[in-house]
């Protein structure tokens, strides 16, 4: 099948990111990542400590400007002499690990109207998209005069994440956004990202260490280690790889084990199992077999 060129949102052709370079405390960051992402996906990027997710995500945005390669937003490089990085920035949203340590205005709503005011809006339209942003991530008017300091963990990356959407966003991009929140926070927060996506159609890059999140929700994954892009494919294809995976500080989630160890016993429920609820599905479709069989 032949690929769609205006369905590439983003393109990365051989990105080279180097620490120091000259001297000799010279270091990748990143060494010739090249990959496509397209509109509307879920993309997940995965990968140890220091392997470059981080320095990766902020290249996608034009925060940092990488030593050599290519990087496309929409079919233009925006590394031409000409080219608007601010409107790239409003184009392609990162909300930052630990978003709070971002919020700095006297209220909710102020915070998140802070962004649409350098888009010389007026203060009808600025207001709008505030509200309507906070509506998305689930923060409802009682919200809007309180100050971002008496929120909870969760409510702040709401809040971060709101900021960001008001700028109308084609991308948006979330660095660990479930970093430090309890298990009912995380699954908060992850409905509202699900629910954003259906609502605005937008494409997702999700950076966590959370294998079962990215398991759960993305559609596609990458997988980073030392800089180089190592692993390209779905959730499924990636994580059959579990041992490769391990042998670059990394797991699969925690139900593909217990699937394999359940294989190793003599109950076999299929190799692309990732998730609990498939798990679940799987047991139930085995015990109706063997009972049918019995």
């Amino acid at each position: 099948m032949q690929e769609n060129v205006q369905d590439i949102q983003i393109e990365a052709k051989k990105l080279n990111f180097i620490y120091g370079e000259g001297t000799a405390f010279e270091q990748y960051a990143l060494k010739d990542v090249s990959f496509k992402i397209r509109r509307g996906e879920f993309v997940g990027i995965i990968g140890h400590t220091g392997s470059g997710k981080s320095t990766l995500i902020q290249h996608l945005n034009g925060l940092i400007k990488s030593t050599s390669g290519e990087l496309y937003f929409n079919g233009e490089n925006i590394y031409t002499p000409k080219y608007d990085l601010r409107l790239l920035r409003q184009k392609v949203g990162l909300v930052f690990q630990y978003p709070e340590h971002q919020l700095f205005e006297v209220d909710v709503l102020s915070d998140v109207e802070f962004g649409p005011k350098n888009q010389k809006l007026s203060e009808l339209e600025i207001e709008a998209r505030a509200k309507e942003s906070l509506a998305l991530v689930g923060l409802d008017e009682s919200f809007y005069k309180k100050s971002p300091f008496e929120l909870s963990g969760g409510q702040k990356r709401r809040v971060a994440i709101a900021g960001v959407l008001a700028m109308n966003p084609e991308v948006l991009i979330l660095d660990e956004p479930t970093a430090g929140l309890d298990p009912k926070g995380r699954d908060e927060l992850f409905d509202e990202i699900i629910e954003l996506k259906k609502k605005r159609d937008m494409t997702i890059i999700l950076v966590s260490h959370s294998m079962e999140d990215v398991a759960k929700y993305v559609d596609r994954l990458l997988v980073m280690n030392k800089g180089e892009l190592v692993l390209d494919g779905t959730p499924k294809e990636v994580f059959k790889q579990y041992k490769f995976l391990e042998s670059i500080g990394l797991s699969a989630p925690g139900i593909t084990y217990i699937v394999e160890r359940l294989k190793k016993e003599g109950i076999d429920l299929g190799d692309d199992i990732t998730t609990i609820e498939e798990a679940r599905d799987a047991i139930l479709e085995y015990i109706k077999r063997k009972d049918k069989n019995a």
